[in-house]
């Protein structure tokens, strides 16, 4: 019920003033954790010391002057080869035809993880480096080895030969909120230990060509600079490594992404141990389920990963997963976007029996299967391809023996034009080979027809088409 203050006439309008103030202080103060911002000076004094500057340098040959004269030329008088040359003698190196020059690549952040030297950062921070170079808080300078780098990640690990360091508290990104605030300490643009802080943006966000990567989107400030840092919670506690942004100008403009940590540390146990990640490997290809598609299914929501293809000679056609699957968990963790699929079979033991829960023609199903090596395999699966899903409104043709041989396809027919109706509503385009629809095959125009005649109409009916050799279903709504 909202409440009105009346205030007698003697009230003057600086005593009104003073009571508001009193009102706002007294009642901020009340719960200043609620309502008051953190101080983040002790975090960032507690955690300075952990983060360290990374340079890596590429040794680059250069060709000397001298390598510039023929040989037979070599020798001759300061005038003539001036002359012929254009090359002051000073600038000759006798000592050989080459030299070589030490190139800076980038400049990084990162942070210590063990007392005896072992540290985190970016791929790309070390990518290419014949030589890399840690500067601690104290200034001193070590040449740190390169244990091992995971591209797919974007995570190297370095060690220093030292004892005795201070390292980050290593704590979990699963217990992170969207509001939550974070903090980052690096080197942007080389400016050492610049501290920026922010909240938590989203979770669980899915980069163009970062499948395994489920990133944590901040609006802290990150720079060129900061890629290898570490993000803090309130607790000190290093929650995720910061690695991209988005920005059209190169600066910040408020989109940064960071590595969860829990994603980072399974790589770093793998890099320890043996100096690679081995990552699992499923083998389909999967699309997002839509809000019709899910309709289509007999979902009552739209979740899950919908299988648009398996590819031979992996664990998932050996396991039997069919396309027109909607994966709902995956090692009895929930998969509730396309996207959440790729990082968790990534991160599974090859070696581990894991149960797949799945959605097949309105039914629920269990299948049991170990995964492969995804850099063993030939044929990759991938999360983040753009796969967009007929009571026809469309022209087709059959298909030669030949053409689907080439194809790998068993049956089909090709779209030669898509007139307005059901086709086009769906999302057909020229070229789409029609497979099935709702799950029945289409072997022939004649077929196709007959299929379309007997199909219930008014009804979402799931239509997988081959599009670019991309197998993928559309929501087909029938007149």
């Amino acid at each position: 019920m909202k409440q009105i203050l009346f205030l007698p006439k003697p009230f003057g309008f600086s005593v009104l003033l003073a009571l508001v103030f009193l009102l706002q202080t007294s009642f901020a103060f009340a719960n200043p954790a609620k309502y008051g911002l953190p101080d983040f000076s002790q975090l960032a004094e507690d955690n300075n010391q952990v983060v360290v500057n990374i340079s890596s340098i590429k040794n680059v040959k250069t060709a000397n002057a001298q390598a510039q004269i023929p040989p037979q030329f070599r020798g001759m008088p300061e005038e003539l080869l001036r002359h012929f040359f254009g090359i002051p003698p000073e600038r000759l190196k006798p000592e050989g035809d080459e030299s070589t020059r030490k190139q800076p690549l980038s400049l990084g952040s990162g942070f210590i993880v063990s007392a005896d030297g072992y540290i985190l950062t970016n791929h790309h921070v070390i990518e290419g480096a014949d030589e890399i170079l840690v500067r601690m808080r104290n200034r001193k300078e070590f040449k740190a080895e390169l244990i091992g780098s995971d591209a797919r990640t974007d995570v190297a690990l370095l060690k220093v030969n030292a004892d005795g360091l201070p390292f980050a508290k290593i704590g979990t990104s699963k217990s992170l909120r969207v509001g939550q605030w974070v903090l980052a300490i690096g080197e942007p643009f080389g400016l050492d230990y610049t501290v920026t802080h922010g909240i938590v943006s989203a979770l669980g966000r899915a980069l163009p060509e970062d499948t395994y990567v489920p990133f944590i989107q901040t609006d802290v400030a990150i720079n060129p600079g900061n890629s290898g840092g570490p993000l803090f919670n309130l607790d000190g506690e290093v929650v995720g490594i910061n690695s991209q942004i988005y920005s059209s100008s190169g600066g910040s403009v408020g989109l940064s992404f960071s590595i969860p940590i829990d994603v980072a540390m399974n790589v770093y146990e793998q890099l320890k141990a043996s100096g690679k990640v081995v990552r699992g490997f499923l083998g389909v290809q999967i699309q997002e389920v839509t809000s019709d598609l899910s309709e289509s299914f007999g979902l009552e929501k739209p979740s899950g990963a919908l299988v648009g293809q398996v590819y031979d000679n992996t664990p998932a056609k050996e396991y039997g997963i069919e396309a027109g699957d909607i994966i709902l968990e995956f090692d009895g963790r929930s998969i509730e976007k396309s996207s959440d699929l790729p990082p968790i079979v990534g991160i599974t033991p090859i070696d581990k029996k894991v149960k797949v829960k799945l959605m097949r023609q309105g039914k629920i199903k269990v299948l049991e299967l170990r995964l492969t090596s995804l850099e063993n395999s030939e044929q990759l699966a991938s999360g983040n391809k753009q796969i967009k899903s007929n009571r026809l409104g469309a022209t087709v043709e059959a298909l030669s023996s030949d053409e689907l041989k080439e194809l790998s396809l068993p049956y089909g027919v090709r779209v030669v034009e898509v007139n307005k109706g059901p086709a086009e509503q769906a999302g057909v385009r020229n070229g789409d080979i029609l497979v099935t629809i709702d799950f029945k095959a289409i072997q022939s125009v004649k077929e196709l027809n007959q299929l379309l005649q007997a199909l219930p109409k008014s009804r979402s009916l799931p239509m997988r088409v081959i599009r670019n050799g991309r197998s993928l279903f559309l929501p087909l709504v029938l007149d």
